[in-house]
């Protein structure tokens, strides 16, 4: 799994310009699912994303998590972060997982999250969503 992070004022997703989703200060988290992924590996990669101390405490250093701070966090499928564009013009996407299995571990990796208390919000799986977010920082993490 691949799960672009970016700490955000608010984020908000739009499928046929109906908004489905929106979250205030937290996290939206782009989820990719490869081949060879697990349940394990998206039960641990949720609870990185809502236990990651990349929130300012009193001092502005990183040192609060989404669960300490209250945050809320929006997760978006997003196969291509399974694309490969290391040979020629083409991404390949060779590494993502078939859909049936990137559902069922999208779908678990939210659960997880919302078994810490934490308020979570999701975009469509396979749509064609509109993302829109205000990314406070910057501050972007790669898991």
């Amino acid at each position: 799994m691949k799960i672009l992070l970016q700490r955000v004022t608010y984020a908000a997703v739009r499928v046929d310009d109906e908004e489905i989703a929106r979250i205030g200060k937290g996290i939206l988290a782009l989820v990719g699912i490869e081949e060879g992924d697990s349940p394990e590996s998206a039960d641990q990669l949720a609870e990185k994303t809502a236990l990651l101390r990349i929130f300012p405490d009193d001092a502005g250093k990183m040192n609060l998590s989404c669960v300490d701070i209250g945050g809320e966090i929006l997760a978006v499928s997003q196969f291509t972060l399974a694309g490969n564009c290391s040979k020629g013009r083409r991404p390949s996407f060779d590494k993502a997982a078939h859909p049936d299995l990137a559902r069922t571990l999208y779908e678990r990796y939210i659960q997880k999250i919302e078994t810490l208390g934490i308020a979570t919000a999701s975009g469509r799986f396979a749509a064609d969503m509109k993302v829109e977010l205000l990314n406070d920082g910057p501050v972007t993490f790669l898991l």
